[in-house]
């Protein structure tokens, strides 16, 4: 239903739809007008256009539906819908809440606050269980194809262009929709929604994806090096509650497809692959995007969203980005009012038409420092330079090519042990620094490492840590919480019943004080140096030029501290792969890391001071973390 029909200019019913129930809207936004306790709630089964169990049958969708009561009467609603395959396993949000049902199987508790707070205002919020997981048929495919489309078929049944059953296997349509739609979600449920919206499904007017994955393989694999084994196979052992033996086949595909022998790109990964993939593609996006990110964020990385950005920005895609410096953490938890207060206005212009001033205000906020939050026209900054810095032989990073050779080994170090005194010679290590910077540098972007190197054997994996030198408070991403501690006292968005209240507990950030942060990360198993698919092992003792991308990351080079390059094999922090052992042999005449910068708040280039010894020693906190899925 359009605004303008409904609605004259000041926000009063038009005269031919006074006997209809309407929204409200003041202050450029819509208001709580509508009963949440008399809201309708009830469950539809959608048909998917899969059976990813083999039954015979398609996958029907399990659909629970919280809808203003005055949806009955006449008033159309757009809808907001979290996919997730977390609600009878892991939970939702910082809470671990999951769904309840009454004595009819009818939904009584909706995690999170999307219901509390949005169905008064005039939406229907739906929360999804994705195929084959909590009240779906089917099977959990880890990002495949039917995840997908079993997401795409609640839309096109919102549309009126699939088919749904009611609790008695009755046909039912969405009669109360708009056919508008948006997703939102985090981590998993935030890929489903970037999936969607790749399939070009109409009617999936927005989506709000949080900490969410855009390529599968980028998730478990970077160019050749794994971050997890078992990761496909394991998450769909997770989010899948049915007998073991209903999905003992499609687990047993899921093992074999992900490859963990060799790391390689492949078919299996190409189906999820949601920025140029088979069934989901960047370019078939029309939906608005605002996702959210967290910099440091070592679970889904930061490159998931940097590289959907840039397809997203290539199509023209009207967008949005918060960057954060937490780690997996929802926008709920570290900017909760801000964070309500901009959600209700997007999706008021987005789904509602409302034309409010959202996409006037600046595109993109990142967080400079704890809770210190800046706003720029785009992501990356513009105006940054392309700064090259290139390793010297007596240890230090500087403008110009440097002479000689390093050597290490490819041996499974460490962090902490990789980047501390960086003076010393280690042999699982090369350390480059800067002497102190005269001024701030802000990187701001993805760095790329340029290394000429030859192996004693036919690969190893190769990493390369950017390090800032020098004592500060930062946010602690590697802590327990990730950036955030969750407090006792709680406040509310929304309206609550006796089952479903609106309140959560409070959080603050966590910080650390240390002498050292790891910035950003990259790696490269070198065999994958020119092809993901089809490796080609090296010559031992040949002389190779590789390059490849860091994660990107967008963070704030002091005055006085030193930035430095470190130069390692395979990371026991990040990774689940296997060292090579390879001696690795550096031609520093050939290399350089390459960071998109501004210096000092200008383009000018940047000038060190004398160089000065390192007087550690350094506090690196960096506990190994368990992964968590949500």
């Amino acid at each position: 239903m359009a605004v303008a029909a409904a609605l004259t200019a000041t926000g009063a019913p038009a005269a031919h739809a006074a006997k209809k129930p309407t929204i409200k809207v003041a202050d450029g936004v819509t208001q709580p007008v509508f009963s949440y306790q008399n809201a309708i709630r009830e469950f539809v089964r959608v048909q998917s256009s899969v059976d990813s169990d083999g039954d015979g049958k398609k996958d029907l969708i399990r659909v629970d539906i919280i809808r203003p009561k005055e949806t009955d009467a006449g008033l159309k609603v757009p809808s907001i819908i979290d996919e997730s395959p977390y609600y009878d396993n892991l939970g939702r949000g910082n809470e671990g809440e999951r769904k309840t049902y009454d004595a009819n199987g009818n939904p009584a508790k909706f995690p999170l606050f999307y219901d509390n707070y949005f169905v008064p205002r005039g939406y229907a919020v739906l929360q999804v269980d994705m195929d084959g997981t909590t009240k779906s048929d089917g099977c959990p495919t880890s990002g495949g194809a039917s995840d997908v489309l079993g997401g795409k078929a609640v839309i096109d049944w919102l549309g009126g262009r699939a088919k749904a059953f009611d609790a008695q296997g009755r046909p039912v349509k969405a009669t109360w929709s708009t056919g508008h739609a948006g997703m939102i979600g985090k981590s998993y449920d935030g890929t489903l929604a970037n999936a969607v919206a790749a399939t070009g499904v109409k009617g999936l007017d927005t989506i709000v994806p949080i900490s969410a994955i855009s390529s599968w393989y980028d998730y478990s694999r970077m160019n050749g090096v794994i971050w997890f084994k078992g990761e496909e196979d394991g998450l769909a052992q997770v989010v899948d509650t049915d007998p073991p033996a209903k999905c003992a086949a499609v687990q047993q595909r899921l093992t074999q497809g992900q490859d963990d022998a060799t790391g390689n790109y492949n078919a299996f990964w190409n189906e999820r692959n949601y920025r140029t993939g088979p069934i989901a593609d960047a370019s078939r996006v029309h939906a608005s995007v605002f996702a959210v990110h967290g910099l440091n964020d070592l679970n889904v990385k930061p490159s998931q969203f940097s590289t959907w950005w840039a397809a997203l920005a290539k199509r023209g895609v009207p967008r949005k980005v918060w960057l954060s410096q937490y780690g997996h953490v929802d926008p709920f938890d570290f900017r909760r009012d801000v964070w309500v207060d901009t959600l209700h206005q997007w999706f008021d212009h987005w789904l509602w038409k409302l034309p409010n001033d959202i996409m006037k205000q600046p595109r993109a906020d990142v967080e400079v420092g704890p809770d210190q939050w800046a706003t720029q026209s785009d992501w990356p900054a513009p105006h940054t330079r392309q700064l090259s810095l290139r390793p010297q032989a007596d240890g230090s990073l500087g403008l110009k090519a440097g002479t000689g050779v390093g050597t290490y080994s490819d041996t499974k170090q460490a962090e902490d042990d990789a980047v501390s005194d960086p003076t010393t010679a280690k042999p699982y290590r090369l350390a480059y620094t800067t002497p102190p910077l005269k001024t701030d540098v802000r990187l701001s972007g993805t760095p790329r490492v340029s290394l000429k190197i030859k192996l004693d054997k036919p690969t190893a994996n190769l990493g390369a840590l950017l390090v800032d030198y020098g004592t500060d408070t930062r946010v602690n991403y590697l802590g327990a919480g990730s950036g955030v501690k969750t407090l006792t006292t709680q406040d509310c968005h929304g309206e609550s019943t006796a089952t479903d209240d609106a309140c959560y507990y409070k959080v603050v950030t966590d910080t650390v004080t240390s002498d050292v942060n790891v910035v950003t990360r990259g790696y490269l198993d070198a065999q994958n140096r020119t092809s993901l698919s089809h490796p080609s092992p090296l010559t031992p003792g040949k002389t190779y030029t590789v390059r490849w991308n860091t994660l990107p990351q967008d963070y704030r080079f002091k005055a006085g501290h030193r930035l430095a390059l470190v130069l390692i094999g395979t990371d026991a922090d990040t990774q689940d792969d296997d060292a090579t052992g390879a001696a690795v042999t550096v031609d520093l005449a050939g290399s350089q890391i390459t960071l998109p910068v501004i210096i000092g708040g200008s383009l000018s280039t940047p000038s060190f001071s004398a160089q000065q010894k390192w007087r550690g020693p350094t506090h690196v906190v960096l506990p190994k973390q368990p992964r968590q899925f949500r």
